[in-house]
């Protein structure tokens, strides 16, 4: 019989079909706090530390005092590996307002929840990364920097779920969010990149998207190719009429874009550019100086 994994809760590891939190913790209840997706290749943790810094920001802006310090919090995710004696991994670092009552005031919440989860994630095929994936710009519009903006990374993905319910009913593979000046923003849980006359081109964060990790290193990544890589609006024709177009993220890594609403990017197939970081960040996600090891 297979061993099942651990999950991290508040401080003890507990089989995965006994890890539970309480019906009243509000992030069940509200979508009250914060997460972070996190990858392990090769027994590296890619880029932890980055990913810690993000969690502490995002709780800053939402006045979430998370109560370990972010060395506590990193040892935790890495001991979690080790129980769970796992070298390539997706982990799911997660802290909650915690237990209160059916208000929803956070002074009634004395102590966050801390989760972290160690599993495997596939969100796309190797077809899809071959081939490169249909997306559909939806009508359900990214949330403004001003409202639940997607700079930060909390549990309320009602927004995300709604767009990737609209993908769903056209049959394509992933959704594409406008802000509310019709902009693109970000997919449901990726950032979105453009490819024009050599150039490499992200949208802003003003548009509501997130600061996302791999966004940052395919940027990095890019210059230290030779490409150059901007931040800069996008508009639905930029994207329509884009040489090559791909998703970034923690968990999708980086997906070709082949189809944006039954318009064609480029001649359908990966670019050149695209393919080309791909190859490069597979080179560098295992590599001891891009993250924290697992084993020291």
């Amino acid at each position: 019989m297979e061993k099942e994994l651990l999950v991290y809760i508040d401080g003890k590891h507990y089989p995965k079909s006994q890890a539970k939190v309480s019906v009243y913790d509000h992030g069940l209840l509200y979508g009250d706090g914060v997460f972070e997706g996190i990858r392990a290749y090769s027994g590296v943790v890619f880029k932890l530390k980055e990913h810690i810094d993000r969690l502490y920001r995002s709780a800053r802006v939402i006045m979430l005092d998370v109560p370990l310090k972010k060395e506590e919090i990193i040892e935790a995710v890495l001991e979690t590996l080790r129980k769970n004696n796992l070298k390539d991994s997706y982990i799911r670092l997660i802290v909650t307002r915690g237990v209160g009552d059916l208000g929803l005031d956070p002074r009634k919440c004395p102590k966050p929840t801390i989760i972290i989860i160690a599993d495997v994630i596939k969100l796309h095929s190797s077809e899809v990364k071959e081939k490169g994936m249909k997306a559909l710009i939806v009508w359900v519009k990214r949330d403004p920097v001003d409202a639940t903006s997607h700079e930060v990374k909390s549990l309320n993905y009602m927004n995300s779920i709604m767009a990737k319910i609209e993908a769903n009913i056209a049959g394509c593979d992933e959704a594409i969010c406008l802000d509310k000046n019709g902009h693109i923003s970000e997919g449901v849980a990726e950032n979105l990149f453009i490819v024009q006359n050599g150039k490499i081109i992200t949208p802003p964060t003003s548009t509501g998207a997130l600061v996302g990790i791999t966004r940052d290193v395919v940027m990095k990544l890019a210059e230290r190719l030779g490409y150059k890589a901007v931040e800069k609006t996008i508009t639905p024709t930029d994207l329509f009429t884009a040489d090559e177009a791909f998703f970034t993220g923690t968990a999708a890594e980086i997906v070709p874009i082949s189809e944006v609403n039954k318009r064609v990017i480029g001649d359908g197939k990966p670019g050149l550019v695209t393919k080309h970081l791909m190859q490069e960040f597979e080179k560098i996600v295992g590599d001891p100086k891009e993250g924290i090891p697992i084993y020291k």
